[in-house]
């Protein structure tokens, strides 16, 4: 009997102490949207979109999930800068975006018309979209794999503070102080 109380006490202990290092996936701090509200959102007020494409299948995108999306300060920076959109690339809803019908009709195996698009043919996930129209201009970055939070930090950083305007990203992230520990 002894035995099994502690084997209890044991596990929630052990369950609590591992949602307090991972944050608890299911916790993501992020105010995810669909690409529909977010492009009606973007018309109101400007704000780039970030797009993370992933699929139900993808090890790395359940892995940024957990361990970049719940950090405090990537939160607080999609949040504040962006119109974060979660996108399952493989999703089979047809989705009315800029004005153009996707749909998901096999022709590019389990990719939707929408993913293809975004990543300009390279179906490879995770991948972050950066989508930003600003002065009439439509520019989409992709960027394929999985992304630590210092690694994304920096990155979003460099569009957030519109640097792209005066520097490369390179020159950005020489002189790019991360807030995260």
């Amino acid at each position: 009997m002894k035995k099994s109380i502690l084997a209890v006490i044991f596990l929630i202990l052990a369950m609590t102490a591992s949602s307090q290092d991972n944050g608890g996936e299911a916790q993501s701090k992020v105010k995810w949207y669909t690409i529909q509200e977010a492009e009606k959102l973007m018309n109101v007020t400007h704000r780039p979109l970030y797009i993370d494409t992933y699929t139900d299948w993808c090890i790395w995108c359940k892995r940024m999930d957990t361990n970049t999306f719940t950090n405090d300060i990537i939160a607080e920076i999609l949040n504040k800068s962006f119109y974060p959109v979660k996108f399952n690339a493989e999703g089979k809803d047809d989705i009315t975006f800029m004005g153009k019908k996707f749909v998901n009709d096999g022709k590019f195996g389990n990719a939707h018309q929408l993913a293809v698009a975004l990543l300009k043919g390279q179906l490879s996930y995770p991948t972050t979209v950066i989508f930003n129209v600003e002065n009439g201009k439509v520019t989409l970055d992709p960027i394929a794999g999985y992304l630590e939070p210092k690694q994304l930090e920096v990155l979003l950083a460099f569009f957030a503070e519109k640097a792209y305007n005066t520097k490369s990203f390179d020159d950005f992230r020489k002189d790019f102080v991360s807030r995260i520990k």
